[in-house]
């Protein structure tokens, strides 16, 4: 067996088999005819008619290009390094580490959830703290736009030196902007903020300004016009037919990851990886359709409403919180004439979390599908308990003891308890937290998330929804 398909992301649905509450696998093996057909959908007549740039009413917005793009980039790099998008990404990446110390990623919801999640994930887990030299000369991160908390925005703001001219590299900082439209008010704001302290500490230089700002946008509208007339030499595209949340392997995550200095061919490779899986595996043995087969039935038939996604690593919060807002945009709407849909999506990070939740997740409501997500092989070398001469804790009985092993316990133990009182539990596994691992999960919950929106009839695409509150903050504000 490769390396590569000994690293592919599995999916273990074993503890949702159940008496009563849980499924059978006989209802999981009795859809599987329909999920083939949601998967034709996807894989066919979406791509067909984004093609054909010829969608029906009730297919629009279609945004389906997410799924061949990883393709698509590598396939472009490959051929031409240099002038590729994703060869100009890397050349901007090395460029900017050379001139700055901090990088100021402005963004909201899917323009800059991914890129935190790769950050979080793949980065050491106190990177901003690091000196220049431990990290390798890439820029810390920080990420605003996202709302508008005025001592958030001060904070950062200070500490980026808003008053004072930066000489030095260490002192020296940039913007990645990113916005389709640029109409996004809290990212909006948030620009003009950040690009007026930019101006000042490249002392009103013009030519280092643009220097100093990429963009990630449109190829038209207000961000794109006024990145032009500052005259950037990079500007990234948010490419046409990919929304926002489906966007963390384009332009929106690639370069923040690349700055970063992660690998980003691995991450798009990783993605690729998951489509070949998705397009060939029958049900029974395709991850993407058994994890959406599991979702909907325990949602159809046994009222699991809430689908809570334990991450059992704090590195992948933040890959948890991305799948939040994908699942809830994509699949939480009203169905045309009928009733309301989508299931609701909750991160925990566990053990953690376990002191907070578990009370509830046992003995409440049960209406919960709790799906693990397992890291198999952990980065670092295992770190034992260790003896103490003292043992004032009693704890020598574990001195031989990893936090692996303490770990792995505590998914067994939590699993064990959930089953006991009829709560369906399934494992999803991480082989490792790294690149080509995220890459396959990152495609793997998009592809699941619009399969399942055809399954049941919805489009997993746009959100009408969200208009709701920003008209009626900006009516509030006095703006048309």
């Amino acid at each position: 067996m490769s390396a590569k398909k000994s690293n592919l992301v599995t999916y273990d649905p074993s503890g949702v088999f159940l008496d009563e509450t849980g499924l059978s696998r006989d209802e999981l093996q009795a859809l599987g005819p329909r999920l083939e057909t949601a998967r034709r959908e996807v894989l066919e007549e979406d791509l067909r008619l984004l093609a054909e740039d010829d969608v029906p009413k009730e297919k629009d917005p279609l945004d389906a290009a997410f799924l061949e793009l990883p393709e698509k980039i590598l396939a472009e790099y490959q051929a031409d390094q240099r002038t590729s998008e994703l060869g100009q990404i890397l050349t901007a990446a090395r460029r900017l580490q050379d001139a700055v110390d901090r990088v100021v990623v402005l963004g909201i919801g899917g323009s800059y959830m991914g890129a935190r999640a790769l950050m979080e994930a793949c980065c050491d887990p106190y990177f901003n703290e690091l000196s220049r030299g431990e990290r390798g000369s890439r820029p810390r991160m920080y990420f605003e736009g996202n709302n508008v908390d005025n001592d958030a925005s001060q904070g950062l703001l200070k500490l980026l030196g808003k008053d004072r001219l930066a000489d030095k590299v260490e002192d020296r900082w940039a913007i990645v902007v990113i916005s389709k439209s640029g109409a996004t008010l809290e990212t909006a704001v948030a620009f003009r903020q950040y690009l007026a302290a930019l101006q000042q500490s490249v002392g009103g230089d013009a030519a280092r300004l643009a220097q100093f700002v990429v963009p990630v946008t449109g190829t038209s509208g207000k961000l794109f016009n006024l990145v032009r007339a500052l005259g950037c030499p990079d500007v990234f595209r948010v490419p046409n037919g990919v929304g926002g949340r489906f966007s963390v392997l384009s332009a929106v995550g690639l370069l923040p990851a690349a700055l970063l200095g992660l690998n980003v061919v691995a991450l798009l490779e990783g993605a690729a990886a998951m489509n070949d899986h998705f397009r060939t595996a029958p049900p029974g043995e395709n991850a993407v359709l058994d994890y959406v087969g599991v979702g909907h039935l325990l949602e159809d038939k046994r009222g699991a409403t809430i689908r809570v996604l334990n991450v059992w690593s704090k590195a992948l919060e933040s890959v948890g919180l991305w799948y939040d807002q994908l699942l809830a945009e994509s699949l939480g709407k009203e169905r045309p004439g009928q009733n309301y849909l989508g299931a609701t999506p909750l991160t925990t990070v566990n053990t953690r979390d376990l002191h907070s939740r578990a009370q509830q997740h046992q003995q409440g409501r049960p209406d919960k599908l709790f799906t693990n997500l397992i890291v198999d092989r952990w980065r670092c070398d295992p770190l034992a308990v260790g003896r103490s001469e003292r043992d004032q804790d009693s704890l020598n009985d574990l001195a031989d003891k990893t936090l692996p092993d303490i770990m792995a316990a505590a998914i067994q133990g939590t699993n064990e308890a959930y089953h006991s009182d009829g709560r369906p539990t399934a494992d999803l596994h991480l082989p490792q937290v790294n690149e080509f691992c995220l890459g396959q999960l990152f495609q793997m919950l998009m592809l699941a998330t619009v399969v399942e929106g055809r399954l049941i009839g919805i489009n997993p695409y746009g959100q009408p929804g969200v208009e709701f509150y920003k008209k009626n903050m900006n009516r509030i504000l006095g703006r048309q």
